[in-house]
């Protein structure tokens, strides 16, 4: 790859590890936080947005319509335990431990869960749940475009450095 070609793109990480997007549609490294939708266990119409700070470890879990998970008190619930575990399937379990801040001799899912819930975080009020939940119905709408090679207006989020002639 040239020097132009890296220096006018995103470079993309591919995923660690493939995973299914059934339980945890949506995750990300964003905000100082591990953030994601995840499916309700019990309710098909139902998700969870769910998240976990670095270093203080505060985490929040509520339904898409700001209700609060009634799993998560006092502790991680299931839904930040299954967010937790594919975003280490997705970044790798050592990218995710750096992030968050968590220092454990062998990185995994579990490894980290069991660091972070010792310290016994405090659980935070969710606010950005409405901004996550957002990002996740916007990448959901990419799935709805055509495949196509022209650029998508709403990804070029850099100026053109040179005219067309």
């Amino acid at each position: 790859m040239s020097d132009w070609e890296r220096a006018s793109t995103a470079r993309v990480l591919p995923p660690a590890r493939p995973r299914k997007l059934a339980k945890v549609p949506f995750v990300e490294l964003a905000d100082g936080q591990v953030q994601g939708v995840v499916s309700s266990g019990s309710d098909i119409g139902r998700v969870y947005v769910s998240s976990v700070a670095a270093s203080t470890y505060e985490f929040a879990c509520s339904t898409n319509n700001n209700r609060p998970c009634g799993g998560a008190r006092g502790m991680f619930c299931n839904h930040i335990l299954a967010l937790l575990n594919e975003s280490t399937l997705q970044y790798g379990a050592e990218r995710v431990a750096r992030y968050l801040r968590v220092d454990v001799p062998e990185p995994t899912a579990q490894a980290l869960s069991q660091t972070m819930s010792a310290t016994r975080p405090s659980q935070g009020d969710n606010t950005a749940a409405a901004s996550v939940f957002s990002q996740f119905l916007r990448h959901l709408a990419y799935l709805e475009f055509e495949a196509s090679t022209a650029p998508v207006p709403e990804l070029q989020w850099f100026p053109p450095t040179r005219a067309v002639v």
